[in-house]
């Protein structure tokens, strides 16, 4: 059999882990790996027999993965219930602090007191630094202007000391991370972005960039974080570490349990796994994504980290019905949505484009804190940007009733209705806003905008941002903006025969908190272009399972009118900003170009590279590999007829001639070598004659060939699908060029008027 160099260095002592290992920044061969695989497996088969050591090694290796995965899913839950813990008690520092107990955070310091409010005001036990600073007493102007200083001066603490540590230990931890684990699953290879001090610091700097009130979330993070831990633990067992392609079943994994413990949502963190960022998604990997996501969402909830026994902080209670005609303005919210997502794709990229070309991009720690600056400054006047984010989408999804008490519930009631007037199945009294809400709304309003613009200019700096909860927040507060006028719409004119039926007289037959929800959905929607996962995540989010209809036509709108403007999310847009050579297998090639067209060398470049399978010495070998950097080599009959026979990998024809030298001192530089099955014996009359060497097993004789005219739409579809490094030209079996994964890249590239210079890819 030509199989393959594996057996061939079986019984010597070359280092066999160097095969299938990749350079940096370079793209695995997904078919080579799968081949390596089966090999592996057949052998431990093979040797189950051999001895009692051989059957366990052997009963390990099948429970390995679930053994991993399981790891994965323990690690990322308890990473996340730490740093949604630490968020919470960051986030309240910088408005106070608990007299005698300052690591507890305003809610838990709040528990105990005799004094707190519906609300959490009057606790006495939680003081504001003006309070602790004994200027409590003086004028309200001197309070608010301490408390507001040291807001900013918090802020820019947490801010500058995530930057710092980002860019001094861990310059992989900033950003998001999911374009960068998407690129990586796909097969591309980042050494270290997945590493342990990138886990470390990015646990360390995420509750300080979302502590910060930047307007960043620590969602996307924590998928980078989940990824960091199964890329850890797959490298404990030889069957994950030392194959890529099986390392990124476990990937897959990790980043469905990211999602599982960022949103409590356990089925949409798969659905988001396979939807958005994973390449290769085979039904084993879905029943150890779904056991990964299960075991990291029971390690959060028993941590507890919200003390309201729910995974998430927005976890909705209210269970009223929606009616047929609140279709039209979901629909509507939807489509705003998309038109956001469309509008901060074109402008987060333009503005993280700048970055990278201007001076800009030199001075990260110090853009840092201009925009935390800014927007500390800008978020403590008003109370709904001043609180965490995930605090103000709990706010605005929440149905008003008799014991809520804030500006959102104030409307003007006739007679003030008492706890007696409700009883479980009656609805909010309808009525006109109120003086609390006319000024809640009018601060919505304002927040909407400026989270609106200060996300744009959030996301890419670096300290790690997550986009998840900005786009839910803008959302979440359009959603109720409107919620609130459909609401008003109905109590004004109760006789239109789109409602007349639905409402009763005197009662509220919408609920803002619902529309706030499926806008926050439209946004997020609108902005990553996730459609099934992200429906599943939002009614796991918040409960609201009987609302999965309006989620959908949201999500729905959201999405084509988003696609109208451009087809590609926001992650992609990154993917394709940083040049990481990712090929979509979700796109279709809609070009009339042939391989051809495409192929190297074309025509003025020089003939391309080759081996013979007879007439080489081992000098001509040793010289073409310290000469070129090609990762490998297409094998010919002769230069005559260039007849194709296979292909030979770089790193293969390295670890054979290495292994020849050592094991036989008669291979000599002009030993000749031969790539055919047989190759002639030497001479025994003259034993210091060079000694031939037989290289046939290590060639690849079924390597993917196209023709010079098979069209570029199938060539797309061999590579995306196969996820191959390169596919050879023949021509009546003469070959003619190779195609490489760059090639595709920048061929597709240049089609669509990009820079094909810019992909990073070696």
């Amino acid at each position: 059999s030509a199989t393959h160099l594996l057996e061939t260095l079986n019984s010597s002592d070359a280092n066999i882990d160097d095969i299938g290992t990749y350079d940096d920044f370079h793209t695995i061969d997904w078919l080579r790996e799968m081949s390596r695989n089966r090999l592996r497996h057949r052998q431990i088969i093979y040797r189950k027999k051999e001895s009692f050591f051989r059957t366990l090694k052997g009963l390990h290796d099948a429970w390995s993965g679930w053994l991993v995965v399981l790891l994965v899913g323990l690690a990322a839950g308890t990473c996340a219930g730490i740093i949604d813990i630490v968020t919470k008690w960051l986030t309240d520092i910088k408005l106070g602090t608990c007299t005698g107990k300052f690591w507890l955070n305003k809610e838990s310091c709040c528990w105990n007191s005799e004094t707190i409010s519906a609300s959490g005001e009057n606790c006495t036990e939680w003081k504001t630094w003006a309070a602790i600073f004994g200027v409590d007493h003086g004028s309200s102007t001197t309070i608010y202007a301490v408390n507001y200083m040291l807001y900013i001066v918090l802020a820019l603490s947490f801010a500058s000391l995530a930057a710092i540590l980002v860019k001094m230990f861990a310059p992989y931890a900033c950003g998001s991370g999911i374009p960068e684990v998407k690129t990586i699953l796909s097969g591309f290879i980042i050494r270290g972005y997945l590493g342990k001090w990138t886990l470390l610091i990015k646990s360390i700097t995420a509750p300080l960039a979302v502590a910060s009130n930047l307007s960043l979330g620590k969602e996307g993070p924590l998928v980078h974080i989940a990824g960091c831990c199964g890329n850890i633990f797959a490298h404990l067992f030889p069957k994950y570490g030392k194959n890529e392609a099986k390392k990124r079943e476990v990937l897959s994994a990790a980043a469905a349990a990211g999602v599982s413990v960022a949103f409590g949502a356990p089925v949409g963190g798969v659905l988001f796994s396979l939807e958005e960022v994973s390449y290769y998604f085979p039904m084993k990997t879905l029943w150890r994504s779904f056991f990964c996501a299960l075991t990291a969402a029971f390690i959060l909830r028993s941590i507890n980290p919200f003390g309201n026994s729910h995974l998430v902080m927005f976890y909705v209670t209210y269970n009223k019905p929606w009616f047929l005609f609140e279709l039209v303005p979901f629909a509507l919210i939807g489509a705003l949505g998309g038109l956001y997502g469309a509008a901060f794709i074109h402008a987060n990229l333009a503005w993280c484009k700048f970055r990278k070309t201007s001076k800009l991009g030199n001075y990260p720690i110090i853009e840092v804190m201009v925009v935390t600056l800014v927007t500390a400054a800008a978020s403590y006047p008003n109370p709904y940007t001043r609180i965490d984010a995930s605090m103000m989408i709990a706010e605005l999804v929440k149905e008003c009733g008799p014991v809520v008490q804030n500006n959102l519930c104030d409307y003007s009631f006739s007679k003030q209705p008492t706890n007696t007037t409700f009883s479980v199945v009656q609805d909010f009294p309808v009525a006109p806003i109120g003086s609390g809400l006319r000024t809640a709304l009018w601060q919505l309003a304002l927040a909407l905008l400026f989270k609106g613009v200060i996300t744009v200019f959030t996301f890419g700096l670096k300290v790690p941002t997550g986009l998840f909860i900005p786009s839910m927040g803008v959302g979440a507060i359009m959603g109720r903006l409107i919620g609130v006028g459909v609401e008003q719409l109905v109590y004004m004119y109760p006789d239109c025969v789109l409602w007349n039926t639905s409402c009763h007289a005197g009662h509220s037959c919408v609920t803002p908190g619902l529309y706030a929800m499926v806008g926050a959905a439209a946004t997020l929607g609108g902005v990553t272009r996730m459609t099934v996962s992200l429906v599943v995540i939002m009614f796991e989010l918040t409960g609201g399972l009987q609302y999965i209809v309006p989620l959908m036509a949201a999500a729905m709108f959201s999405k084509w009118v988003g696609d109208a403007f451009g087809n590609e999310g926001i992650y992609d847009g990154h993917i394709r900003l940083n040049g990481y050579p990712f090929l979509d297998n979700k796109e279709e090639f809609t070009h009339t170009t042939l391989a051809t067209d495409v192929m190297r060398p074309r025509r003025g470049d020089n003939p391309l590279t080759v081996v013979v399978q007879e007439g080489m010495s081992v000098e001509d070998l040793e010289t073409l590999v310290r000469t070129t950097n090609f990762n490998g080599f297409p094998v010919i009959t002769s230069h005559d007829t260039q007849q194709l026979v296979g292909y030979l990998y770089r790193r293969d024809l390295i670890l054979a001639l290495e292994n020849a030298h050592q094991h036989n001192d008669n291979v000599l530089s002009n030993s000749p070598v031969y790539f055919t099955l047989h190759a002639p014996t030497p001479s025994l009359s003259n034993t210091n004659d060079p000694s031939p060497v037989r290289l046939f097993n290590i060639v690849d004789l079924s390597p993917i060939t196209v023709t010079d005219h098979t069209p570029m739409e199938i060539v797309v579809e061999i590579f995306s699908k196969l996820g191959i490094r390169q596919a050879l030209v023949t021509h009546n079996g003469k070959l003619l060029g190779i195609i490489t994964k760059k090639d595709v890249l920048r061929h597709i590239a240049q089609l669509n008027k990009q820079d094909p210079d810019s992909i990073l890819f070696n």
